[in-house]
This record gives structure tokens, sequence and C-alpha cells, in this order.
């Protein structure tokens, strides 16, 4: 064997545990989904002819779509605001910014939707507050509904949002702003004309990240929206746990899929998603 075969060897030698521990444990399912989708309850597409016929179908995938644009949207304009003061700050300000987008993290989401829930329930301390100020007479619908599951998705993905644009603001350079400031541009010139375009790679991965992680959302929704509003998740555990429909849930699980890796590759041309989200330059 030559030595380049040798290396070659050598290398997939190291890669092979990874490769079959990937095969067993996320390739294997997703195949077995796939097929579970186009037999049950009988062989053919007729499950994926429901993208077509069903209303109920449809009106789950636009109320996800809608659902995680909206906070998508709103994520990636406080994470913006958050990402550009964190930038712009002194290394020892910018850690104790870190440490604030951080800890939301660390707490678990069933506990900050069910604190939401508290927040914003008819009774609840938004409620009270508007009405004790006079500004409502009536308690208003804050939660079992598309705006409560749009405020506890938002709260979660912030960090999701900064996290990638802080990255990006990172490598621009402080000199090109003080650049520009020196050849007459006044600040909010300088931040349209020349940070904003070298921070849009940072915009356009967090955007990706939080997009689709709103797609397959499950645990916000499901509790914020009281199951009154559905979306793709909680509809495919309605089908397999509930209504016992293993064909249709399978088939939405491989819309999903699909839907994120074409996500993904549409914007991979766009960005180097893999040096935004940490696999270096």
């Amino acid at each position: 064997m030559t030595p380049a075969g040798r290396d070659a060897a050598g290398w997939w030698a190291l890669i092979l545990p990874a490769f079959l521990l990937m095969t067993a444990f996320y390739v294997a399912p997703i195949i077995q989904v796939l097929t579970i989708s186009v037999t049950e309850p009988r062989l053919g597409l007729d499950n994926y002819e429901r993208l077509i016929t069903s209303e109920s179908v449809q009106r789950v995938i636009l109320t996800t779509l809608r659902i995680g644009v909206t906070t998508t949207a709103i994520a990636l304009m406080l994470g913006y605001a958050l990402a550009y003061r964190i930038a712009l700050s002194s290394a020892r300000v910018q850690r104790w910014w870190l440490l604030a987008v951080l800890v939301p993290l660390w707490i678990s989401v069933l506990v900050r939707a069910f604190a939401w829930v508290t927040l914003l329930r008819r009774q609840g301390l938004v409620n009270q507050g508007l009405q004790a100020a006079g500004v409502i007479e009536e308690p208003l619908a804050l939660v079992w509904n598309e705006f409560g599951i749009v405020v506890g998705m938002v709260h979660y993905m912030v960090p999701y949002a900064v996290l990638p644009m802080l990255s990006a603001m990172r490598e621009i350079d402080p000199r090109v702003l003080a650049a520009a400031r020196g050849l007459g541009a006044g600040r909010a010139t300088a931040f349209l004309r020349v940070f904003l375009p070298l921070s849009l790679p940072g915009i356009i991965a967090a955007g990706v990240l939080v997009f689709i992680f709103s797609l397959g959302f499950y645990i916000t929704p499901a509790i914020l929206g009281g199951g009154k509003t559905l979306m793709v998740a909680e509809w495919i555990k309605l089908q397999i746990l509930d209504l016992i429909r293993w064909g249709l849930g399978a088939m939405m699980a491989t819309v999903l899929v699909v839907a994120i890796l074409a996500t993904l590759a549409i914007f991979s041309r766009l960005v180097n998603l893999r040096r935004l989200f940490g696999a270096g330059g």
C-alpha cells in the first residue's frame, strides 16, 4: 500500500466510529420515517397527497410558517440591537452582557413557558397591571393563541439570534467605522452604509438558525398555544400518539426534515454558515 493509501486508511479508521454512530442514531431513523410515510396505512403516496387536498394539513403548515417568520423577524430585531450593544462595549462589559444572554439558556424551556402563562393569562400580572393603570377594562387574550406562542418563542430564540450576529460583528474592524466618521459620515450614515452591510452575514446566519429552530419547536407552542393553535411538531405528536396515524405523522416529519435541509442548502450559498457557527475561517 502506498503512503497516500495508508494515510487515507488511517483517516477512515478514525472517522469510522463516528460514521457508524451517525448512521445508527440519525440516518437509519430518518430512513425508517420515510419508509413509514409511504407504507402506512398502505403502500403509495396517499399521505403526501394530503399536502394538496387536506385543508387541515395546509393550515398547520401555513400556521407554522407564519409563526416561524414572525418569530424570526422579531428575534432578529431584538437580537441585533443587543448584539450591537455588546460588540461596541469594552471587554469587561461584554462578559457581563454575554452572561445575561446565556443565563436564559440554562433555564428549562418548560419553566419559561409556564412562567409566560402566569404572566399573560387573563388573571396574570400583565392584564392586572394594564387594568390597574386604566389602559384596558377587560382582560386581553394574550395566551393560548398565536400571540402567546410568538412571545414565548421570541424569548427563547433571542440568544440564538445574538450569538451568530455578535460573531460577525466582532470581525468588523473598528477602524473602518472611524474612517467613515473621519470622511464626514454621521453616526447614522456610518451605521447604515458601513456597519450594517458588513454585519449582514451574521444576520443571515442568525435568521437561518432561528427559523429552523422555530419550524420544529414543540414545548412552547404546545403550552402557550393551549391546543388551539397547532404547529407542525405538535400536529405530528397528535397524529402518532393520539390518533395512531403513523403514516400521516411520518409524512409531516419527512416534510419538516426536507424543509430544514432545503433552507440550509439555500442560505449556505449566500453566507459561510460553517464559519459563523464556529467551524473556523
